[in-house]
Order: C-alpha cells, then structure tokens, then sequence
C-alpha cells in the first residue's frame, strides 16, 4: 500500500503533523512549507508539540515551532484500539488518533509503521519529501534539489539515491 503521491494529494482544511517533519523542516528553517500543502488549519497534538519544543536539547526545530502561530496546538483525543494494536509512538498514535477525529484530514508522517497505519484506516499520509515535492509542484519552491540538500545538512538522512529519486517524482531531476 503506497501513499497518495504529493501531485495528487488533494487539498485538505486540515493537516495533522507529527514530529519528524516538525524537527527536519524547522531544523532546515523550511517549516513553513507545510503551508504550501493548501490546508486552512495545520494542527499538532500537544504530545508532539512537546516533544519538539520540551527536548532535553535547544534547537532551531524547538524555536521554529514555538514561533509558528500558524500551528494550532490540540489535545489528543483517545487514541483507539485499532490504532494501539500498531504499537507506535506516542506521537504518532496521537496524529492518527487526532486526524480519525477528523474526516477528510491528512497526515504528515515519516515513520514508516505510523504510514502503514493510518493508510490501513483510510487516513491519507503525506511525509518530509512529499511536502517538499508538494511545495516545488505548487509553485512555493523553485529549487527542490537545495531544500532537500538543507534538510539533510539539518540532520535528516538522505542518500543521494534517495534525492535523485525525490528529484524525479517532482520533476525536477535536472537540476
């Protein structure tokens, strides 16, 4: 099972953000391309928003996300069975838990079990690379290449392999 690619991800009122992308996005300074995906509201969990902001260690990621009115804080809703059989992270289960509470929303989620999940309960997921092919897509980012190139500089780990593929899917290979 595949995840809806990024030129057919639909437009959404809301998105739900787990936190990888919060912390690879704000640690490359780029978190305002979850923007681009088109939602009128992007929420996270405050188990996520915790997670980011209340690490043990200061980072860009932490300061971005404190900073990022756009970004609504939410409290979890229960998370269900369906969803705890998964055995995920707390913040992941949050997202799915929050995103089922919402028909029609869409998830941003890199962890790969956390992806099978929420596919398996009819939850569309979008991940990191998928915004930024998302974003080069819709016109908010001329050179997909450099955005993936500052995200791996900001710890997130992409081969080369994996860009040149990112490249391909966006179109964008050239460059």
């Amino acid at each position: 099972m595949n995840a809806i690619s990024p030129k057919s991800w639909p437009v959404s009122e809301v998105i739900v953000v787990n936190a990888s992308p919060l912390i690879f996005l704000g640690n490359a300074g780029r978190i305002d391309m979850l923007l681009a995906l088109g939602a009128s509201r992007v929420l996270v969990p405050d188990t996520v928003f915790d997670e980011v902001t209340k690490s043990r260690h200061a980072d860009r990621a932490a300061a971005t996300v404190r900073g990022a009115d756009w970004l609504e804080r939410t409290a979890a809703p229960q998370v269900p069975a369906a969803v705890i059989e998964w055995d995920l992270g707390v913040g992941e289960s949050c997202v799915i838990a929050t995103a089922l509470t919402l028909p029609g929303s869409r998830t941003v989620i890199d962890d790969l079990l956390g992806r099978k999940c929420a596919l398996s309960l009819g939850i569309d997921v979008i991940g990191t690379l998928g915004v930024v092919i998302a974003a080069h897509r819709r016109g908010v980012v001329d050179d997909p290449r450099r955005v993936l190139l500052d995200l791996r500089a900001a710890g997130m780990w992409l081969s080369d392999e994996v860009i040149a593929r990112a490249l391909r899917i966006a179109g964008d290979e050239k460059k």
